[in-house]
């Protein structure tokens, strides 16, 4: 009888525990795993074909972060970006910073099968107003592709980046 009573509670402690530990999740709502389809190791071509660098994306912290480490291995350009849902703003952020010191602040959210992040408008010497814009796009075929564009007035004036992402 102590027995039985004792793996009872055990059980019960246990199934206690679990359920408890899944209604405390921070990050676990459709909203969090909305950038999961570019969590990965990857190669990335431009659209000629070329080798433009490699990208590997990993959940960290329970889930909570996307952590992007970019190489594009021939000039030894590395780049490293934290992405995160944010529950207060109801947007998708990003902070990237690469080892030339250049650091980009997007915020955006999921349309369909697109991540679309955006920065604030900044000045550039010229004293027009632009913005910055990076879309992943989740295609069919499992692929990637990522397209940086520079806006003015939402007009694209210049792509700065336009990479496939295949996975390794």
């Amino acid at each position: 009888m102590i027995k039985t009573f004792v793996v009872l509670a055990f059980f019960v402690c246990i199934t206690s525990y679990g359920q408890q530990h899944t209604e405390t999740c921070s990050c676990c709502s459709d909203n969090h795993h909305a950038f999961d389809f570019w969590v990965g190791e990857w190669n990335v071509t431009t659209p000629k074909g070329q080798v433009a660098g490699t990208n590997k994306i990993s959940k960290e912290e329970n889930g909570c972060v996307i952590r992007e480490k970019w190489s594009n291995g021939s000039t030894g350009y590395t780049g490293t970006s934290l992405n995160f849902y944010n529950n207060v703003s109801g947007k998708w952020e990003q902070l990237w910073v690469d080892n030339t010191g250049t650091f980009l602040k997007l915020s955006g959210n999921r349309i369909g099968n697109r991540m679309i992040l955006s920065s604030k408008e900044f000045t550039k010497a010229d004293g027009k107003l632009y913005r910055n814009r990076i879309t992943w796009t989740k295609n069919e075929d499992g692929t990637i592709r990522q397209l940086w564009e520079l806006l003015l007035k939402e007009e694209v004036v210049s792509v700065l980046f336009d990479g496939l992402y295949k996975r390794k």
